[in-house]
């Protein structure tokens, strides 16, 4: 092994090393996650204010209402408390792929079985 090729090496090691040091120190801080508890509340109010109000309650949104308050929880919650955020792409799209999949079916199984429902009850 010659001394350019050891060098070579040394070099790409303390340039991994380095990456591996930054990546570690990309969490959030406690401002942030302070941030995202009032967001989280807030949201919560929302709901919950969503729920005592007739008007939005007797609407067809009602439901539609809160499941996107729903998901929107649900992804900030992913997002900075499951440190997704801050992981590797691969794990992302680990994550996002099937999730995504699995809203697709859900929503298709919804729109199947509420168009059946009308049908039967329309007869």
């Amino acid at each position: 092994m010659t001394a350019d090729h050891t060098h070579a090496a040394t070099a790409d090691d303390a340039a991994a090393e380095i990456k591996a040091h930054e990546y570690a120190h990309t969490h959030p801080t406690w401002k942030t996650y302070r941030w995202v508890a009032l967001i989280l509340t807030l949201i919560t109010v929302g709901e919950v204010w969503v729920y005592y109000v007739p008007a939005i309650t007797n609407s067809p949104y009602f439901v539609p209402l809160l499941l996107v308050l729903s998901a929107a929880k649900f992804a900030i919650v992913v997002l900075f408390y499951m440190h997704l955020k801050y992981d590797s792409k691969v794990f992302r799209a680990l994550f996002t792929g099937p999730l995504v999949v699995a809203i697709t079916v859900v929503i298709s199984l919804l729109f199947l079985f509420g168009q059946l429902a009308i049908r039967l009850h329309g007869s």
